[in-house]
Parts: structure tokens; C-alpha cells; sequence
């Protein structure tokens, strides 16, 4: 049924005249998944790198029903793929009107929705709830406490002249109240151990205790949760009984290949300019490097955020740029790399024993992630004639002050190709692929930092000014 073609039924009596099926948390996820397959479409929109190794067990993990813990360094994806999870729930389901666990109309679980049901019978009222609204998130902290997840006595309606030992005392946690619906907590490790005895009943017996009260709820809900590997992190750890309830433990990691780097840093990154593809797959090779690192910390991992962080100021600073400069359009050059380095160097946690050497360590990946993306594209490409010219006294300038148009027209120009051949700058410009005079002036900067790499031409940088001779 959808909400455009077909009215959903209002009342209990129409919701069992509909035909309306009733399925368990679990069952429906499990039928949603395989269906989802079967028709051969993507249950994991937006997910890249994970198709061969974590996704696969997830799928497992799900058909099997269990409650899953992604375990894993920052920025890895875990919560993005906890959050996928929703589109694997029906778009709509039926719960009681106004209860407050949002329980199924056939299966009222607290004292109130089970005297309503009594009373009311089939003109019980029926509302429908997005599977959007059946997701709770939760990030861990030291000071959360049992109430928040599991529940406490309302003092509000004890004062009202109910007695302690009257169920309908108790104010529900985040967990019940997810029942029929996924609960995620984040850095689960983050929790005080006493918080995640508390979760035991709750994932095992599937019944809540608050205050020494044992309330027999029927809670269908699945709970995953992230956490960063226990020999990492020192805030915590997952005790073991409840490291013990969970079905699956499953390990994520960074993509291992280039290209899911790229079209993580494409998707994620919110950009204010264009950033040509060379500059992005730069970042993604400098990302890489750092994680290879001996230098660098590997027990926190390099987050893709840093990537991103990196893209979005190189954007940034083309956006200035062009603003500042008269620029008819913001094209990133490799000119801002720099601006990211200087920026992002302190999301990098170094090895002890490194202090004082970060800005160097830091230069020398991103200048081996140009190399590697310049022997990758502008491989066979004879720039002899540009090195020529600069070694006959040609400067080139650039840098964040110098416009694409002013650097394009300040560069030399070159003798005479042979017939039929053509120009070193035509060659650099369509093996990138630019358009644009941004474009165009992006893709012969990253021919000149390569040349200056190879050693065969000098650089001088100072001031915001780039001068190659």
C-alpha cells in the first residue's frame, strides 16, 4: 500500500480485513534483504569498498538475525553503514495510536496499549509510522546513564498518585522505545561498564529491570553498535558478556583500492569550486601514504574525513581566489594542496618520537602522492622542450595569488613541434581531460610539480608566490 494510491487503514478492525501480515523485527529485515538481492539491486547505496570483504558478513549476519558490532579505526564508514540499515525496513508500518513503544496493533506489549485494545477493540485507532522514525542513534559517553537507554520511574507520575510498583511509573529509555525498530550506539567501549550490564537482559531475555522492578516486555528490536578496536582506544572496553550477545563482530576498514577512496572523497565532500580529478585522487594517494606511515600513528588510523576536509579547502581556497582575483569561474590548482597540509596536519596523530618533524613528514607523502598521480597520467609525455625553455632563463609564476588566466599567459611559449605533432601543453591538458582555462592551468601546474620532482627543473615557493626556473 502506498500513501498516494491506497488509503491505509485507521482503525484495528480494517488493519485484519486489509490482510495486513504481522512479522517479527528480524523477519522482516531478513525478507526486505533477500528480496533486495534477488532483484539484483544495491541494499548498500553510498557504501564503497566494502563489497567483497564487510558487506558480505553483514548480509550473514542479518539473514541470521543477528545483533551486530562494527569494529573498526575512525573513519571507516561504520555509521554510515549502521544507517543504512533503515532501507532495509518496510517504508510503512501500522502501530497503536499514541503508544508511547509505537507497538504493532495485533501485539500490544504495555499495560496501557493491552486495557486500550481490551476496551476499544476493532475501532482501535491504527496510525503508520516511516521506517525513518523506527532508527535511534546514540553516541556513548561517560555520563550516559540506565535511564537514558533503559529507563527510570517518572517522578511526574508517581506524584500524579500511582504507586511506585505501578508499571505505568516507568519513563522508557531510548531502547524501548525503539522497539520494532534498529537502536545504534556509537562507541560502544565509551559506555561505563555498569551502563552496559544494563543492556544484557535487554539483548538476551529481551526484558527490562528498573529499580528492582523485572518488567516482562516482549522488545523486538536490534541492536548494532561501532566500536574502535579495544587495543586502541583507553576510554573503555566491551565488557564480555555483552561482547558475548552480540551475533556478529564484524572488523571494517579502510578502502583498498584508489578508486573507492576517489568516490568516497566525490560523494562525501561538499564543494564551493571545482576541483579538477588529478587533485582529488592526490588527496586520496596522500591519505593512503599517511596510512602506510611508519611515522604515523596507525592504532588511530587516517580518517576519511581528512580526505574530504583536504578536498572542501582546496575548494575553498579556489572560491577566495577567484573572488578575490576577478576569476570568472573557481577551479582548485595544486597550488592549494598547500592550504590543506597546513590546515589539516593536526587531524594526523604522530608516533612518539616524531615531535618537531611533522611539517616534513607531512611534505614528503603529499609530494610522493604527486609523483605517483603524475607517473600515472602524464606517463610518456615529452616535456623536454618546456624544461628547454626554463633552462634558457624562462620563469613560470603561480600560486594562490596568481589567476588562471595570468599564469596561463606567463608561461613560454615553445619551438616548433615536428609536423603532425603536438604541442607538450596540448598533450598534458588532454591527457587530464581540461576544459576550462581553470582547468587547463591545473593540469599544467601538476606537469611542472612533476618536472620539479624528476629534478629537472627548480622551484622557489615564498609568500604565496611559486616560482619555477
Amino acid at each position: 500500500m502506498t500513501e498516494s494510491t491506497t488509503p491505509r487503514p485507521s482503525t484495528l478492525g480494517e488493519l485484519r480485513a486489509s490482510g495486513h501480515r504481522q512479522k517479527a523485527l528480524r523477519e522482516e529485515i531478513r525478507d526486505n534483504l533477500l528480496a533486495r538481492l534477488a532483484a539484483g539491486e544495491d541494499p548498500w547505496p553510498g557504501l564503497h569498498g566494502f563489497e567483497d570483504t564487510v558487506i558480505p558478513q553483514l548480509e550473514r549476519a542479518l539473514i541470521a538475525g543477528h545483533d551486530v558490532v562494527l569494529l573498526g579505526e575512525r573513519g571507516q564508514g561504520k555509521t554510515r553503514l549502521l544507517r543504512t540499515l533503515v532501507g532495509l525496513l518496510d517504508e510503512w508500518t501500522p502501530v497503536i495510536e499514541g503508544s508511547e513503544l509505537g507497538e504493532h496493533p495485533y501485539e500490544p506489549v504495555t499495560e496501557t496499549s493491552k486495557r486500550r485494545v481490551a476496551e476499544l477493540g476493532d475501532e482501535l485507532p491504527v496510525a503508520w509510522r516511516h521506517r525513518d522514525e523506527r532508527y535511534a542513534e546514540k553516541l556513548a559517553t561517560p555520563d550516559t546513564s540506565v535511564a537514558d537507554l533503559i529507563g527510570d520511574v517518572d517522578p511526574m507520575k508517581v506524584a500524579e498518585g500511582r504507586s511506585l510498583g505501578d508499571p505505568e511509573t516507568i519513563h522508557f529509555g531510548l531502547i524501548p522505545r525503539s522497539h520494532r525498530g534498529i537502536v545504534a550506539i556509537n562507541e560502544l567501549p565509551d559506555l561505563a561498564e555498569r551502563i552496559q550490564v544494563a543492556m544484557l537482559n535487554v539483548m538476551e531475555e529481551r526484558d527490562i529491570q528498573i529499580r528492582g522492578y523485572v518488567l516482562r516486555l516482549p522488545l523486538d528490536v536490534l541492536v548494532v553498535a561501532s566500536a574502535n578496536p579495544e587495543d586502541y582506544t583507553n576510554r573503555g572496553r566491551i565488557i564480555t558478556p555483552l561482547k558475548d550477545r552480540f551475533g556478529a563482530e564484524i572488523r571494517t576498514h579502510y578502502p583498498t583500492e584508489l578508486a573507492a577512496e576517489v568516490a568516497v572523497i566525490r560523494q562525501e565532500a561538499h564543494l564551493t569550486a571545482e576541483v579538477p580529478d588529478h587533485l582529488v585522487e592526490i588527496l586520496a594517494r596522500f591519505t593512503r601514504n599517511l596510512r602506510e606511515s611508519s611515522s604515523v600513528d596507525q592504532r588511530s588510523g587516517v580518517s576519511a574525513r581528512f580526505a574530504i576536509a583536504g578536498v572542501e579547502t582546496i575548494a575553498a581556497s579556489a572560491l577566495h581566489r577567484a573572488t578575490s582575483y576577478g576569476e570568472d569561474e573557481a577551479v582548485a590548482r595544486l597550488v592549494d594542496l598547500q592550504t590543506a597540509v597546513d590546515v589539516l596536519g593536526g587531524k594526523v596523530e604522530f608516533e612518539t618520537g616524531e615531535e618537531g618533524r611533522e611539517a616534513d613528514i607531512l611534505t614528503h607523502l603529499l609530494r610522493t602522492a604527486i609523483a605517483e598521480t603524475v607517473r600515472e597520467h602524464l606517463r610518456g609525455i615529452d616535456l623536454h622542450r618546456l624544461v628547454d625553455a626554463i633552462e634558457d632563463g624562462r620563469l613560470i609564476t603561480t600560486g594562490e595569488k596568481v589567476t588562471a588566466r595570468d599564469f596561463l599567459t606567463g608561461l613560454p611559449a615553445l619551438p616548433p613541434e615536428e609536423s603532425g605533432e603536438t604541442d607538450a601543453y596540448d598533450q598534458v591538458i588532454e591527457a587530464l581531460g581540461a576544459r576550462s582555462d581553470g582547468e587547463r592551468a591545473a593540469a599544467i601546474e601538476l606537469a611542472l610539480e612533476g618536472l620539479f620532482l624528476a629534478r629537472k627543473i627548480a622551484k622557489d615557493a615564498d609568500a604565496g608566490e611559486t616560482v619555477y626556473g
